[in-house]
């Protein structure tokens, strides 16, 4: 989805993993299939929006530079609702939460769009779900930067750090 400042969160995304301070890294993607009242030709950028990461299109790829292969695993969320949080995303076999608990991961740094829907619920989820959660903020972009001062809020009400 387009969102200002989206293609530079890509670059400096790509370039953070390119660093190699993480051990393991995954994606989540909207992959919407039939997102019912998701999508509309009438939308109200809060609960609907106009079509976008159809799966089979060109908009369901990840944003250059960032490439399948930079990614431990790559999880796809959203295919039959909104599908905000990567807590909802599932690899084909396990949802996100599930792996991450079997690999160990406790600890997870958060980035990309929208900070203010899905960056925001999948943050939150995943501190309800017991991770430590902190959120890359200058690796974000938001939808409407009015709502950020209520996220930080929000955040910290959660336990989330922001850095």
């Amino acid at each position: 989805m387009g969102v200002e400042g989206g293609a530079r969160v890509a670059r400096d995304v790509a370039e953070l993993i390119s660093d190699g301070g993480y051990e393991t890294v995954v994606a989540t993607r909207d992959h919407h299939i039939d997102p019912g009242l998701h999508f509309s030709d009438d939308p109200d950028f809060l609960d609907s929006w106009p079509p976008h990461c159809t799966a089979g299109s060109t908009g369901a790829n990840l944003h250059e530079p960032l490439t399948e292969s930079m990614f431990t695993g790559i999880f796809y969320k959203g295919e039959y609702d909104a599908g905000y949080s990567g807590f909802e995303a599932h690899n084909g076999q396990v949802l996100l939460p599930d792996w991450l608990q079997s690999r160990g991961i406790q600890n997870l740094d958060v980035c990309g769009i929208a900070t203010d829907y899905c960056v925001r619920a999948t943050s939150l989820d995943a501190a309800r779900d017991g991770f430590n959660v902190r959120v890359l903020q200058d690796l974000t972009a938001a939808v409407a930067d009015e709502n950020l001062p209520d996220l930080h809020r929000e955040f910290a009400e959660a336990g989330i750090t922001i850095a």
